[in-house]
């Protein structure tokens, strides 16, 4: 079972302290600069680095269009709201019910984007191994091991209707878990933390697989980069993952 750690705490604290003040709620104006807070990530590796899993254009136009659309319009939701701006994404998402109600659902959305392909690009790469460590024994014994995991993984990503992720995420208590979201929901919306996901939206495979969507969710495990879960597992157990 993952350890909470002090940092986690101490946030919990703070955001409990913040729950009761009598200050300014998130829809006041605050000092920071919300002109563009933020950014497009760099895709950490070249487009076509994961061939033949996912193919070049397929990913140039998932990072440079889809993922770059996400943070405009997000950047555009926030712009007069710089005290919103100014807050980790993560935390954004977990408040979303005290956004101002004009704004909630397109921060949700492409809020939940951002985040989403941010964890994406990260836990992908080619050649990535094998779990190891605490992150094996971890998904050993809450998740069946490795192979357990990628069949419910698969299929449970096979029964997401229409567009929508599934993730290994983090829970509360502290344990490893599947969970399938809609649209651009994410585990961060419940104060959970993601471990991996795969994006199951067509535009992350229609190139390439057309509708076959069971066909890519097994192809996609040849380019999971576990030695970066295992840092965001190393994370998580410290209470310093954030998206």
């Amino acid at each position: 079972m993952l350890s909470i750690g002090r940092r986690t705490l101490l946030q919990g604290a703070a955001a409990a302290a913040l729950s009761t003040m009598a200050g300014p709620s998130l829809s006041t104006a605050g000092a920071a600069d919300a002109a563009s807070p933020f950014k497009l990530p760099p895709l950490p590796y070249a487009f076509g680095a994961l061939e033949p899993s996912i193919d070049a254009m397929t990913m140039e136009l998932h990072h440079d269009k889809h993922h770059a659309a996400y943070v405009k319009k997000l950047n555009e939701a926030v712009k007069d709201q710089p005290k919103v701006a100014a807050m980790p994404l993560e935390e954004i998402l977990s408040r979303l019910s005290e956004l101002p109600e004009d704004i909630r659902t397109t921060v949700r959305n492409n809020g939940g984007g951002h985040a989403n392909h941010s964890m994406f690009w990260q836990v992908m790469g080619k050649g990535g191994g094998a779990p190891e460590g605490d992150l094996k024994a971890a998904i050993d014994s809450d998740l069946g091991g490795l192979d357990k995991l990628k069949e419910d993984f698969n299929a449970l990503g096979g029964k997401v209707f229409g567009s929508g992720w599934v993730f290994v995420a983090v829970t509360p208590q502290g344990k490893l878990s599947l969970v399938s979201k809609p649209n651009q929901d994410t585990p961060l919306m419940e104060g959970g933390r993601v471990l991996l996901g795969n994006d199951v939206w067509e535009h992350a495979y229609y190139l390439k697989y057309q509708n076959r969507r069971p066909e890519y969710l097994e192809a996609w495990w040849e380019v999971v980069d576990w030695k970066a879960v295992g840092e965001r597992y190393a994370a998580a157990k410290a209470g310093a993952l954030t998206i």
